[in-house]
């Protein structure tokens, strides 16, 4: 679909749907034949979008009861005065959903949509429009399989584009000026909400409805944007993008990633659901413990039983390091500071693209990524 030149919409061009060499399943509840759109303007800004709540609409003024991804990604970026002046866009929309509906197929499209793109010299950087329930997930999952040192920016909002003070325009306003910026190459994928940028492995939603629901606990920011300036103070030591043994190339045959269950555990927890998920044959546990990644008698005397598949070792809380040697089950992994829902990406992308899934490899990805 082409938009006519002038005004606003002068540097936007818009291609739904995607085109590309593989197939998306589960966006729009059909398969789409995709292919990657010709970029020949230099310093483009490419907008993924995916739906969420900065894609919302409900009842005018209203902060609740809308129906997420409802505005295509034209009538989104329509809706920023003056984003046409930070950079020249491209606009993609890979699905319009609720968060809640993300799957892998779709984290693995994103992947291989932005590994495609990466090497256009005309292409600037990315940014990911997302619903907030699981943008922290997409984002982890995007830091361990893209391979570019150019930005990759993932936004969204807390309330709908119909409410007042609609938040989303301003996040995706500074997406955009993020993305563009060469301070912003070499840092991994970012989160952009409310004037701060947060890594990808320490972002987190920490709130159901403040429009500061995004925010990386104990590590902090890395940095703020103010007005068209960008401001890096801290980095990531992690492995990431282009360093990262996970990369999903755009000739790779994966659609899907390993089920790795999160079980969660809670005082007088019945651990008959761990036999549950081995007989619904999980690839491997992700073991949401007690304080420091605890767990009853019971729940030891399970795991103890179950040697055939990896398990991984969190924490329910939302801060702190779980270390090797206070794991419960000694031949389970310590998932470091990561929370359940990111330990279970990382073990995901291990069983999907390593051999060795030795207890030594696992600690050692745990504590590299």
């Amino acid at each position: 679909m082409k938009l006519k030149k002038g005004g606003f919409m002068r540097n936007l061009k818009l291609l739904l749907p995607i085109a590309m060499a593989f197939t998306l399943v589960g966006c729009n509840k059909q398969s789409e034949k995709i292919v990657i759109p010709d970029i020949e303007e230099s310093g483009t800004v490419v907008i993924l979008a995916t739906g969420g709540t900065i894609a919302g609409s409900g009842e005018e003024g209203k902060e609740t009861g809308y129906k997420p991804g409802s505005i295509s990604v034209e009538s989104l970026i329509a809706s920023v005065p003056g984003i046409e002046e930070v950079a020249p866009l491209q606009a993609i929309q890979v699905c319009n959903i609720n968060s809640d509906d993300i799957t892998s197929e779709i984290w693995i499209t994103l992947a291989k949509t932005i590994n495609e793109l990466a090497p256009n010299p005309d292409v600037a950087g990315f940014v990911i429009t997302h619903g907030t329930d699981t943008m922290e997930e997409t984002a982890y999952f995007l830091n361990l399989a893209v391979s570019t040192k150019k930005p990759v920016v993932i936004t969204g909002s807390m309330r709908p584009s119909t409410s007042l003070s609609a938040d989303g325009p301003m996040n995706l306003y500074q997406s955009v000026v993020v993305a563009a910026s060469e301070e912003a190459i070499g840092k991994g994928v970012l989160g952009v909400f409310s004037d701060s940028i947060y890594s990808a492995r320490s972002m987190q939603k920490v709130s159901s409805f403040d429009v500061t629901a995004i925010s990386a606990g104990p590590m902090g920011a890395l940095g703020f944007v103010r007005n068209n300036e960008v401001f890096f103070y801290e980095a990531s030591t992690k492995r990431h993008t282009e360093t990262s043994e996970f990369t999903i190339a755009p000739t790779d045959t994966m659609t899907s990633l390993p089920d790795v269950p999160i079980i969660y555990f809670n005082a007088d927890a019945d651990p008959s659901i761990i036999d549950w998920a081995i007989n619904h044959e999980a690839k491997g546990l992700v073991i949401a413990g007690a304080g420091a990644g605890e767990f009853s008698e019971k729940f030891i005397n399970s795991l103890n039983g179950i040697t055939n598949i990896p398990i991984v070792i969190s924490s329910r809380i939302d801060s702190g390091v779980i270390t090797q040697d206070s794991v419960l089950v000694k031949h389970a992994v310590a998932a470091n500071d990561l929370p359940p829902h990111k330990a279970s990406i990382l073990l995901r992308m291990a069983i999907a693209k390593t051999k060795d899934l030795t207890q030594e490899k696992l600690i050692e990805i745990y504590k590299t990524y």
